[in-house]
């Protein structure tokens, strides 16, 4: 049966998954991120994501911290380029604690100057980071390349300029326009029953001030192919190659992330591992990603190795995308690879808070979230043919965009 999203009374929506577990996760998850940032503050949804948590009307950071770390539980958070999740682990009794911070975070923060001045030299080194990190670094400019000039083609991060120029008051007005009642979902996968879930969430969360918005996002519909070589300071030469594929509510979502899993997915096995790796010893790393977003997507393949091996590993994962564009899988082909992802996501959910926010995620655009027998069933209806239509339609290598990031030269 699917979960159904429940109202509070003051309009939030909240999806609770019961479990069994002795360890029980809540999160708020919010439809506002990069894309969603005014032109003048680049990374200011991942620096409230950083400062959120630096004190509220009763509590300093000390204070926030501790509130789940001193029972042993934890709280975290993440920014995405449309989504800003903040979320507890916990022992199962300890829920009133998690929900009550939580709300008192979303409601309460106070972001105070000095917290601030002093949180934009974290993310200073945290871009620093990433600036050594040609492997990470390379995505966020691929999808500037992909993205160019348009809002998803931010980096999450920002700059150290941009991020130096933020002020509480853009703070609290990226607030105010973007944490509104139909952007926010509260999730829960814990040992509560749903009756009394729902009952702390009313007294915690329902009375809580709570805006209606009618944000408009910009669709990405001007793309053109672009190819970029750049040097960097990296032993190796990184490269990701891609083209735009479908939003997160298309028909074809399901096909295309079973195709993607089959080309270059977790596994070992993957075609793209078995051409490049294992029988040519190319590439220690080399992957597909499909990211599906509210109106767009991306799909990229990810390799690292030799700069003089560059352009022989390009013709090998071409080769391998123009195999799925022409050859049908074989019965026991299409078995397995249902077979190989059916096993993968319930591995998956084995981690309770990545169900959580892959849940969430789900709530935020439907009323309703399917349980993995409703997942199954929707791969054991995938065809070859659909397999092979949706390759044809994504994988035109004339439209794909390549990034190149080539050692310096000494």
């Amino acid at each position: 049966m699917p979960h159904r999203v429940i109202r509070l009374r003051n309009g939030l929506r909240l999806l609770h998954i019961p479990t069994a577990s002795p360890i029980s996760h809540f999160g708020i998850l919010i439809d506002a991120g990069t894309r969603d940032e005014p032109a003048q503050h680049p990374g200011l949804a991942h620096f409230v994501e950083h400062t959120i948590f630096k004190g509220t009307e009763k509590r300093n950071a000390y204070r926030v911290i501790n509130r789940m770390e001193s029972v042993g539980g934890d709280l975290n958070a993440s920014t995405s380029k449309e989504e800003t999740d903040f979320y507890a682990s916990f022992l199962s009794p300890d829920y009133p604690r998690a929900v009550e911070l939580l709300a008192d975070i979303l409601f309460h923060a106070t972001f105070p100057k000095k917290e601030l001045e002093k949180e934009k030299t974290v993310i200073f080194e945290e871009i620093n980071y990433y600036n050594d990190s040609p492997s990470e670094l390379i995505f966020d400019d691929f999808e500037s390349l992909v993205f160019n000039g348009h809002d998803m083609g931010k980096n999450i991060l920002g700059t150290k300029e941009s991020v130096q120029g933020i002020h509480r008051e853009d703070i609290l007005d990226f607030i105010g326009r973007n944490y509104t009642r139909e952007n926010i979902v509260l999730a829960s996968v814990g040992n509560i029953e749903t009756a009394k879930l729902v009952r702390l969430c009313e007294k915690y969360f329902g009375e809580g001030p709570i805006k209606e918005g009618n944000r408009q996002r910009v669709p990405s519909n001007d793309y053109c192919p672009q190819t970029r070589n750049l040097r960097k300071s990296t032993s190796q030469t990184n490269v990701v190659t891609g083209v735009p594929a479908y939003d997160f509510r298309h028909p074809k979502r399901a096909p295309f992330m079973l195709l993607n899993n089959l080309l270059g997915g977790q596994g070992q096995n993957t075609r793209l591992n078995m051409s490049v790796r294992e029988k040519k010893g190319l590439a220690y790393t080399v992957e597909s990603y499909f990211n599906a977003f509210s109106d767009c997507g991306l799909f990229s393949v990810y390799f690292g190795c030799d700069t003089h091996e560059r352009d022989h590993c390009l013709e090998l994962v071409r080769h391998e995308l123009d195999k799925l564009k022409k050859n049908k899988l074989g019965t026991m082909q299409l078995y397995y690879a249902k077979k190989q992802y059916i096993g993968q996501l319930a591995l998956a959910q084995e981690s309770k808070l990545n169900e959580l926010l892959s849940a969430g995620h789900h709530a935020l655009f439907y009323d309703e979230v399917p349980d993995m027998d409703e997942s199954i069933q929707t791969l054991e209806k995938i065809t070859t043919e659909e397999l092979c239509d949706t390759a044809n339609e994504i994988f035109d290598l004339n439209r794909f965009s390549t990034l190149i990031f080539d050692p310096e030269e000494e």
